[in-house]
């Protein structure tokens, strides 16, 4: 077996599982739980693995709004707009993006009317963004 393969086996349990242990991944990827050690430090030291996290579901958490935001920003403050998203409580996820909008920022808020609040005080009043489009998330499918 080559190693792309173990690797990918490895990524599959976590990407499935984040709790799993050492030998519940080795098991399921069909590897000793030296290996399965070994190549998550690797993977953690190359920067494959960022980090560890819980998939929540927003509707079964008491006071949670959440939102995707497709953002645009004028060119010439893309940088600076980027650095003042980032430091938004409120924007849990900020990424680049290649469609309709060129950044998305998952927002999340205790209900609605906050939601709206950070999107027209926080985002949109920041200097270079010229469009915020939200989407508010109602029930995860998968």
């Amino acid at each position: 077996m080559s190693a792309e393969s173990t690797e990918r086996r490895i990524l599959s349990v976590l990407e499935d599982d984040a709790q799993a242990s050492y030998a519940e991944i080795a098991n399921r990827a069909d590897v000793s739980k030296p290996t399965v050690r070994k190549y998550i430090k690797k993977l953690e030291e190359e920067g494959v693995i960022v980090g560890y996290s819980a998939d929540v579901d927003p509707k079964k958490l008491a006071g949670q709004s959440i939102a995707m935001v497709g953002i645009d920003v004028a060119s010439e403050r893309y940088v600076e707009a980027t650095r003042k998203l980032k430091e938004i409580a409120a924007v849990e996820s900020l990424y680049t993006s290649s469609g309709d909008h060129m950044l998305m920022a998952e927002v999340r808020a205790t209900d609605g009317d906050s939601l709206a609040a950070v999107i027209e005080d926080d985002i949109l009043s920041l200097d270079g963004v010229t469009a915020a489009h939200p989407s508010f998330l109602q029930e995860r499918l998968k």
